[in-house]
């Protein structure tokens, strides 16, 4: 049989099963089906890995990495470097594939069966640590362009947007304080402005996970001000996991912080409890 018929008929039988569980289960958030496209959250996690392990060439870069990330929740990620931080992330979007473990958006979605480009239409969205924005086209031609990302450069930046996606454009020009500067080339940009573009060419795709890579490093401080204001304001709307140095920056913005360290997580709880670890001050805040 054709391969990927068989994984097809796999599939169907795994939510099948899944959906028999559901309905078998007793208590609240139960006794549903979910529906193609629909993010399961019954279980009141949007990401969840379990004993992830990876190695490069012998080296252990993840270790039995196992965390969890409620909906709407704003998770700071912080550790030394070589800790696993830019190897998580690249885990959840499909860029690297583990040698072992687990990888779920919700209840259903193994995201280890995805391809980076079906993790980001599946709602994952992520923004690395330089900003990847179109410097030739103006601020809100990156926009346009990332809203229509499924077409053609060209028919997307000469296409027509529908009222909704020029509400939602508008929406976030204003969140992200470029409102003033739609015409402007992106190449023209601050570093702060470029990187809340980035920001922003995620949020017209509505993604439900985003990923944010060292979001304020080279910024002004003012800009970094700036920066924590907006990530505050998107909590609760999207879930959010921000892998940073700064730690001014993490205590404007935190309320669980986890410790990486050797691939692992070393500790996890507010910053104050993390800062107060021995462990963590010996292998990452003491140096």
């Amino acid at each position: 049989m054709n391969p990927e018929l068989m994984e097809q008929g796999a599939e169907r039988l795994r939510h099948a099963r899944e959906a028999h569980q559901v309905r078998s289960a007793s208590g609240p958030g139960y006794g549903r089906v979910v529906q193609p496209g629909q993010l399961d959250l019954t279980h009141g996690r949007i990401l969840y890995l379990e004993d992830v392990n990876v190695s490069f060439d012998g080296f252990k870069a993840i270790n039995h990495l196992s965390i969890d990330i409620a909906p709407g929740e704003l998770r700071c990620i912080i550790g030394p470097n070589g800790a696993g931080k830019t190897t998580m992330m690249d885990i959840i979007t499909g860029k690297t594939r583990p040698n072992s473990g687990t990888v779920f958006f919700g209840g259903t979605i193994n995201l280890l069966r995805h391809s980076e480009a079906e993790i980001a239409q599946l709602g994952i969205g992520r923004k690395f640590q330089r900003p990847t924005v179109f410097e030739a086209l103006s601020v809100y031609e990156n926009l346009e362009l990332a809203i229509q990302g499924s077409r053609s450069l060209r028919a997307s930046v000469w296409g027509h947007l529908t009222g909704a996606q020029k509400d939602r454009l508008a929406e976030v020009l204003v969140l992200i304080r470029l409102a003033d500067q739609l015409a402007r080339k992106a190449g023209l940009l601050s570093h702060g402005q470029k990187q809340w573009l980035e920001i922003g060419m995620l949020l017209v795709q509505d993604p439900r996970l985003l990923l944010l890579d060292e979001p304020v490093a080279g910024m002004t401080d003012q800009e970094t001000e700036r920066t924590a204001e907006l990530i505050l304001t998107l909590k609760g709307q999207h879930s959010i996991i921000v892998v940073e140095h700064d730690m001014g920056f993490i205590d404007t913005i935190a309320e669980k912080v986890t410790v990486l360290a050797e691939g692992s997580v070393l500790a996890e709880g507010t910053l104050a409890q993390v800062q107060a670890d021995e462990r963590v001050i010996e292998t990452y805040l003491g140096r």
